[in-house]
């Protein structure tokens, strides 16, 4: 393994590099190179979807909607009516208390909460793939303004040294001015 990874381990996370998990090593190994770790995560999940997974969520999805509700609502009131106006002329195909009716509403419920539950797992996995990478993007971010504080921290001591280091010159300097003067400079009188 690259040195460098290494050493990032042991600096900025106090650990070595083998006590890490795979998901760190592979920030760190980003960090390292100066890759970007973010990335669209709807993107990815939804190249990797089925026909039949794509379908399950775009029928969940029509079936969560308004357009849905509106739809079947107005297709629940059309059946009641043809079937009780229908009654008069002894036309119709569902009496009261329209059990074929329950019967559609049953198995439309049956067909329905296995696809939202499907969609709902896909979801439930597209999440757990945000979060991942959420937080290898936080984890890559925190290790950089850590590398970041370590750079300003080493400016400024190289800046304090260099400071203390120009004092010192001038206190000599001043030093020897003062050895230098001649007797009686800088009495009082």
């Amino acid at each position: 393994m690259d040195q460098n990874v290494k050493e990032l381990a042991e600096r900025l996370l106090q650990t070595g590099y083998e006590n890490l998990a795979e998901r760190e090593k592979r920030v760190l190994r980003r960090v390292a190179k100066r890759v970007a770790i973010s990335q669209n995560v709807n993107d990815e999940f939804h190249e990797r979807l089925t026909f039949g997974q794509r379908m399950a969520d775009k029928v969940a999805a029509f079936g969560g909607s308004w357009s849905f509700i509106i739809i079947f609502s107005l297709i629940l009131c059309l059946w009641i009516i043809m079937n009780t106006v229908g009654l008069a002329r002894r036309d119709i195909i569902d009496p009261y208390p329209f059990i074929f009716l329950n019967l559609i509403l049953s198995m439309l419920a049956a067909f329905q909460a296995p696809v939202i539950m499907m969609s709902q797992n896909r979801q439930t996995a597209k999440d757990r793939l945000a979060a991942t990478n959420d937080y290898e993007v936080n984890l890559k971010a925190e290790l950089e303004i850590m590398n970041l504080h370590e750079k300003i921290d080493d400016i400024r001591q190289r800046q304090l040294e260099e400071v203390i280091r120009r004092q010192s010159e001038s206190l000599e300097e001043l030093r020897q001015l003062i050895v230098n003067l001649p007797a009686g400079t800088g009495k009082a009188s």
